[in-house]
């Protein structure tokens, strides 16, 4: 049997499983989220170890922060609500169809695809995967290559907690990948970069399966002139030094008062050398995760350089290592529009500072570029965060820090425009992964009886009323 084949069979499974039992009840739902809960909980150091393996190094205690506290968090609080999420819920009636009664009935959609990138490679699995369980779904889930210690090791812990036509995982490259995406699943979710984004939904197209895109893009951060500047800086460098910046909502660029560019370096220096007092052999800094990611941030830094923009080194003294591939931060001034690393997404520990005169300049600076995956801003003037809010697009906001609307579980997360489209997490997961199914409910004495042929003067006179 081809790997084409063997994966068909695989959804094939789960399609079957997912039509047998279309509606699991919530005791069924909660024994998963509880299965998914013990995979993490059990295996914990052994996941962590996986994930230092792939990366070359990243810090065990970022791991277990940013991985394993958000999909424990999200365990946690669709358990606590899945009653109340499963709960059909009233509508209103029309007087004209009184007495008849409305209501939105929320059903499971079947199997579910989720493509995880490199980055996070738990979260960004078993993050979607709590709302697609909750929501009373089969899933299968396709790793990334490029983390394959950790694939293989989800792999044997999902079959071992698993039932398997109730959650898979895929592993493989990208051609197995663009099998996947090309399954008719009922909803499919990925997680990626804009460029493969395009592919995804063109595949999807085919079989008319609804797409939640999870991209990214250029994050701003923007300091107000009425911000707590150390805080501000602070907040900036702790986002963007995590995982070396290798996370989808990391700061991209800072947008900051025009003279203020030194204070910043010299903050920046201090806050670096506080939380990494010895960057060359700290073992709380991650490594960037191959050798072709080292070599883009690199290569983003030098082609700046050329044209004539200044490189801040935040850590003075400490080269970067390509054979460990560590590369400590460094800010960028002066970087000209044309340069690569001020139209890509850096995805690493590279920060351009952007000057601004006034808050109309940085609000168009923003809106002049596609819409981000997330904002970040700083400022303690209610009037100027309203004005940003209102008047800059983005996936989602974090005011006076970075990263934490995303660990917000109350809230929905998803991009907008070329950040991706759709969302999820808590209740706004399981809506994403449910069929949201209006159902009327006719009475005995319902009167619609009379809306009927033949037309005659009766029926002018009711329906009279209906248009007056």
């Amino acid at each position: 049997m081809s790997e084409e084949q063997s994966l068909t069979a695989r959804f094939a499974r789960l399609q079957a499983a997912a039509r047998s039992n279309p509606c699991p009840t919530h005791g069924e739902r909660m024994r998963r989220l509880g299965a998914l809960e013990r995979l993490l909980r059990d295996n914990a150091e052994v996941i962590a170890e996986a994930i230092r393996s792939d990366f070359g190094h990243r810090a065990p205690a970022e791991t277990r922060l940013l991985e394993f506290f958000p999909c424990l968090e999200a365990i946690r609080h669709a358990r606590r609500h899945l009653r109340g999420w499963m709960r059909n819920r009233r509508r209103p009636v029309a007087l004209w169809f009184q007495p008849g009664r409305a209501e939105i009935r929320y059903q499971p959609l079947g199997t579910v695809g989720i493509v995880v990138p490199w980055n996070y490679p738990v979260y960004l699995a078993f993050g979607p995967l709590v709302a697609a369980l909750a929501a009373g779904n089969r899933a299968l889930i396709k790793l990334s290559e490029f983390t394959p210690a950790t694939g293989g090791l989800l792999a044997s812990l999902v079959a071992r907690h698993f039932a398997d036509d109730e959650v898979g995982v895929v592993l493989g490259d990208a051609a197995t990948a663009g099998n996947f995406v090309r399954l008719p699943f009922d909803h499919l979710l990925f997680t990626g970069s804009t460029a493969v984004g395009h592919h995804v939904m063109r595949a999807a197209a085919d079989n008319l399966t609804p797409v939640t895109l999870e991209l990214g893009g250029k994050s701003p951060a923007i300091i107000g002139e009425g911000a707590d500047f150390t805080h501000a800086v602070e907040r900036i460098l702790v986002g963007k030094c995590l995982n070396a910046g290798q996370t989808c909502i990391a700061p991209d660029y800072v947008l900051l008062p025009e003279g203020r560019e030194a204070d910043f370096i010299d903050v920046a220096r201090r806050v670096v050398a506080g939380c990494y007092p010895d960057l060359a052999g700290t073992a709380d800094y991650s490594s960037i995760v191959n050798d072709r990611h080292y070599a883009r941030l690199t290569g983003y830094a030098d082609e700046a350089r050329a044209l004539g923009a200044t490189v801040v080194e935040l850590a003075p003294g400490v080269p970067a290592d390509p054979l460990r591939r560590r590369l400590p931060p460094l800010l960028l001034l002066d970087v000209p529009e044309s340069a690569r690393v001020m139209q890509d997404e850096i995805f690493g520990p590279l920060l351009p500072l952007v000057p601004y005169r006034g808050l109309d300049a940085a609000i168009a600076y923003v809106n002049s570029r596609p819409r981000p995956l997330a904002l970040y801003l700083f400022e303690r003037d209610r009037s100027r965060v309203a004005r940003v809010l209102d008047e800059t697009v983005s996936g989602g906001v974090t005011v006076n820090d970075t990263l934490l609307h995303v660990a917000q579980d109350a809230l929905p997360f998803g991009g907008v425009g070329p950040s991706g489209m759709g969302c999820y997490h808590g209740f706004d997961g399981f809506e994403t992964f449910s069929r949201k199914k209006g159902v009327f409910h006719q009475s005995r004495l319902s009167g619609i009886g009379l809306f009927k042929a033949p037309y005659g003067p009766r029926f002018e006179r009711l329906l009279a009323l209906l248009l007056r």
